[in-house]
């Protein structure tokens, strides 16, 4: 909680820093950069680039301050939060480093506004931030029974399969020997590449089919620049440099968008790339639940870039192709089409902003906000939910 005195402080002080919010993180990532280069290797080249990793960060400290304030929800970002760091391996001693660098891009941004009471105050709430992760991050750490230290298996593909243009998926097999770690459908593992440069770059790719068959499937969609912004560097990596037997760095199984246990209908809406963790969860309720209730739609731009069409056909879907552009974006997806079982549990996976309309559609036709799911990677997941 708290304290009364650092609450006046933030509460009177919330509004400058949230005008400035992105100022300040803008500010945050290159002073840390330079003092600590290697946590270089923790963060999406891409997004420090387009400046939504600075947003992302902006989010989450105004949200955390906001809930101590006046309690607003945090704990399902919170969640989301602690599982992406697990599956990055952040470690505790990191976040000194941080605090650190945060606080004085707050001072450099604010300058004389920020007397020691404010900065007490501010650094309070990080530190309480900190502190919640943190221990949500040990638990996390336990339950995989890994440490950031031993977070990284090499993992050999076993086989290499093109799903689509531009879209290709990874069979993966234990490199060390040791065992296939349970997952649950809708989970995502990271996979580390050392690049040309000589950096090394994480990604996150949800598991593209169910747990329990001694093996782990990606599928990655290669990230194609637009608007001047860079080609993404480690899918093109993973489309142009690793093939059959070669080998990658995988961390163990995180995300807590996973699908529901017991006899609900479900509903999964995806598009594009989105597709992936629906084909986890569709494959795993054929294989235990086949009279389970299950509909699913997926929206793609054509449908040469509908990965695992086949596959997806043979478990039974509802498909809109949108633009016929075979380099274009999945469309829209029409839900009042859908069929909406009642009682329905819904799971989304997509671009924001098709996960954004869907959602306000599927509320519009009665479905409640605490049983519509989704999933986001990189800093659209600190999005307001409504």
């Amino acid at each position: 909680m708290l304290s009364a005195a650092s609450a006046a402080v933030v509460r009177a002080t919330l509004p400058v820093v949230r005008d400035h919010a992105t100022e300040i993180t803008a500010e945050f990532y290159p002073s840390m950069f330079a003092a600590h280069p290697e946590l270089l290797n923790l963060f999406n080249r891409g997004n420090q680039a387009s400046g939504k990793q600075q947003i992302a960060l902006a989010a989450a400290v105004i949200a955390y301050a906001q809930h101590l304030l006046d309690g607003t929800p945090f704990g399902p970002i919170a969640e989301r939060i602690a599982h992406k760091h697990v599956s990055l391996g952040v470690r505790p001693d990191q976040y000194p480093i941080v605090g650190k660098h945060l606080i004085g891009a707050v001072a450099t941004v604010l300058g004389d506004a920020v007397t020691p009471e404010v900065a007490a105050a501010w650094d309070e709430v990080y530190w309480l931030f900190a502190v919640s992760l943190i221990a949500a991050e040990a638990r996390l750490f336990q339950t995989a029974g890994v440490t950031p230290e031993t977070l990284w298996r090499p993992w050999r593909v076993a086989k290499r399969d093109e799903q689509a243009a531009d879209t290709v998926s990874f069979t993966l097999l234990p490199d060390d020997g040791g065992p296939v770690p349970a997952f649950e459908p809708g989970q995502y593992v990271s996979v580390a590449v050392d690049l040309p440069d000589g950096g090394r770059q994480p990604r996150q790719y949800s598991l593209s089919q169910a747990p329990g068959r001694g093996e782990l499937r990606i599928t990655v969609r290669r990230v194609r620049g637009e608007d001047g912004a860079p080609d993404g560097a480690v899918s093109n990596f993973l489309h142009d440099h690793v093939h059959a037997d070669d080998t990658v760095l995988v961390g163990p199984p995180a995300g807590e968008v996973t699908l529901e246990p017991g006899d609900r209908p479900v509903l999964l809406i995806s598009a594009g790339i989105g597709i992936t963790p629906m084909l986890s969860m569709l494959d795993h309720i054929g294989a235990t639940q086949p009279t389970r209730t299950v509909v699913a739609a997926h929206a793609e731009s054509s449908a040469v870039r509908h990965a695992h069409r086949a596959e997806y056909a043979r478990l039974g879907q509802l498909t809109w192709y949108e633009n016929g552009d075979e380099g274009g974006r999945p469309g829209r997806i029409e839900v009042d089409a859908i069929p909406l079982p009642p009682g329905a549990v819904a799971y989304l996976c997509g671009p924001i902003t098709f996960m954004r309309d869907v959602r306000a559609g599927l509320l519009r036709r009665g479905m409640r906000a605490d049983d519509i799911r989704y999933e986001v990677f990189g800093p659209g997941m600190l999005e307001n939910r409504a």
